[in-house]
């Protein structure tokens, strides 16, 4: 029985492909690359948009930027049914129990992305209302700069988000943190 190797195996390839001329193929992969394969093409954002940034959110699913091509079409207004939280635009104190309530409700693995400078470290808002930065109240995987940031940004940072758990080291380190 002769194999030959068709794919290099390395951290970014989901399947390994071997070839066997009697047989045909075999496809070899590991449970934790296909979870985190699954996991990545099927993010469902949650819609939480507080301010100028969540108009730029919004003409993310437009036709001309089309994010249903990376299974995100739908934003889900119940928490339960997301696994992303966008926070677009300025948190204030007020509203921060409101978003760690709905982060919670959200079930793991789940993700949260800081779209713009307001929600990133408090933008031109240097009063005692706004939350200087989201990662004081939620955990934040990445975060996306500008004043609103350009539809293509959040676009960019939801692709960085798809290869950071397509690693499938995610899911095992967030345990390992706490996260829930």
């Amino acid at each position: 029985m002769v194999r030959e190797r068709i794919t290099k195996p390395d951290s970014s390839s989901v399947v390994e492909v071997l070839s066997n001329p009697d047989d045909g193929s075999i496809l070899l992969t590991s449970i934790n690359k296909v979870i985190g394969w699954f996991q990545a093409n099927s993010i469902w954002p949650m819609t939480f948009g507080l301010a100028c940034c969540a108009i730029e959110m919004m003409s993310l699913t437009a036709s001309r930027f089309d994010l249903s091509r990376f299974g995100s079409e739908v934003f889900r207004a119940s928490p339960r049914q997301a696994d992303l939280m966008i926070i677009s635009g300025r948190l204030s104190w007020k509203m921060a129990p409101i978003a760690r309530e709905l982060y919670e409700q959200m079930p793991f693995p789940k993700w949260v992305i800081s779209m713009g400078a307001c929600a990133s470290c408090g933008g031109v808002f240097t009063t005692y209302a706004i939350v200087h930065g989201a990662d004081h109240i939620l955990p934040v995987d990445i975060y996306v700069p500008g004043c609103p940031p350009r539809p293509e940004a959040l676009l960019d940072a939801i692709i960085k988000l798809q290869k950071k758990i397509k690693t499938g080291t995610y899911v095992a380190q967030g345990l390992k943190e706490g996260r829930r």
